[in-house]
């Protein structure tokens, strides 16, 4: 654990780094391009629908021929497609490129985690999985500013130097000893617990912050930019905001090990209901910031209790490591294409009030599900 550790948590951090680069870029391609909000949130949204492309197939790839190639084949596809990214000038190719790198994320997430979580008992798997998950919120933090450094210096030196940390750290991956494959029940499998009411539960408790984030992933940075906010600004704003989740997500996790899944959970639905209102009202590019920040505090306290719970679901009804993550994937994969496509198409053809609105209805809603099942002593609390 000691040395595999340090290597899923840049592998997270160096994919969601590439990932979340693009939220400054936004109106720097729509500018260039002519991209209406639909189109941006298509090329937001190109990379999660990569991930759920590549959700399951991934987790069956871990699980037949082992974490460590899972691994390898993300970060041989995060290198290539870094590069391709930085030098393509057309909307089409760029949506190409980042859809290709949702599935090496994919992979490397599957297999990063399953990995992890395999050499760490249950019982810490909250905590390990927080901490996974704050170094790959450190890569959400850096990513806007390496966007923002993209719109000063220009994409191709800054995207190939993405692609050359990935294939360092291939051969970082390539040195250390794979996990011995465990017997998995297959892909099928994992298909039907997505009946089981369990599964389901802690699946849309993952999916739902997932929306979310992709919907700001889109707008906030195109309303930023409406206000008067630079490139280089917006990737500060965005910096800052997720450092605020890189230090809650740990924590998220430790308390859910300690007071349950649900517990931080409760807490950032009731924060999601009340940023839903908020976000639409700033008209500075500070009021912004702030809204986005206490938005952001908010979905922090989701992922790790969220991820932690939709692994104790899937394995309690007999899915392996690797599918369990397989399935997170396919639930932040799932959210966060619609919230980045759907969210921005319902915005342009809207306000950007509307989609927000519909989320705190929905955090809402799901947080009455949970008061109630509470009451009821439901064991998922436990």
């Amino acid at each position: 654990m000691r040395r595999l550790f340090p290597l899923v948590a840049a592998v997270v951090l160096v994919d969601t780094m590439f990932f979340a680069a693009v939220a400054p870029l936004l109106p720097h391609y729509s500018d260039e391009l002519g991209l209406s909000k639909s189109a941006a949130g298509i090329l937001a949204a190109a990379y999660p629908a990569g991930t759920l492309v590549g959700s399951l197939p991934s987790g069956w790839l871990a699980a037949r021929v082992g974490v460590k190639p899972t691994v390898l084949l993300g970060l041989a596809l995060l290198a290539v497609t870094s590069v391709v990214f930085a030098f393509a000038s057309h909307v089409v190719l760029l949506d190409a490129a980042r859809f290709a790198q949702g599935i090496g994320g994919a992979c490397s997430w599957t297999g990063g985690m399953a990995w992890l979580v395999s050499a760490s008992s249950p019982d810490k798997r909250g905590t390990v999985i927080g901490s996974a998950l704050g170094a790959a919120i450190v890569g959400v933090l850096l990513g806007p500013a390496l966007g923002g450094l993209a719109t000063l210096i220009g994409p191709e030196v800054v995207f190939s130097g993405v692609g050359v940390l990935a294939v360092g750290l291939a051969v970082w991956a390539w040195a250390l000893p794979g996990a011995p494959r465990e017997p998995s029940a297959g892909v099928g499998a994992a298909v039907r617990a997505l009946g089981r009411p369990s599964v389901i539960s802690a699946f849309w408790l993952f999916t739902l912050p997932a929306i979310f984030g992709g919907t700001i992933e889109v707008l906030a940075p195109l309303r930023l930019d409406e206000l008067g906010a630079s490139g280089a600004a917006i990737g500060v704003v965005f910096l800052l905001v997720a450092a605020v989740e890189a230090v809650l997500s740990p924590l998220s996790g430790r308390l859910s090990d300690r007071l349950g899944r649900l517990a931080p959970i409760r807490v950032g639905l009731a924060g999601a209901v009340v940023m839903a209102v908020v976000l639409p009202l700033p008209q500075s590019v500070v009021g912004l910031a702030l809204a986005l920040g206490a938005t952001v505090a908010a979905l922090g306290a989701f992922w790790a209790p969220a991820m932690a719970l939709l692994a104790d679901a899937s394995e309690s009804v007999g899915l392996d490591p690797a599918l369990a993550f397989g399935l997170s994937n396919l639930a932040w994969a799932g959210g966060h294409m619609a919230g980045s496509a759907g969210g921005a198409a319902l915005a342009d053809a809207t306000a950007d009030a509307v989609p927000y609105a519909m989320l705190g209805v929905a955090s809402a809603l799901t947080l009455l599900g949970l008061v109630r099942s509470r009451a009821r002593q439901q064991p998922a609390e436990v």
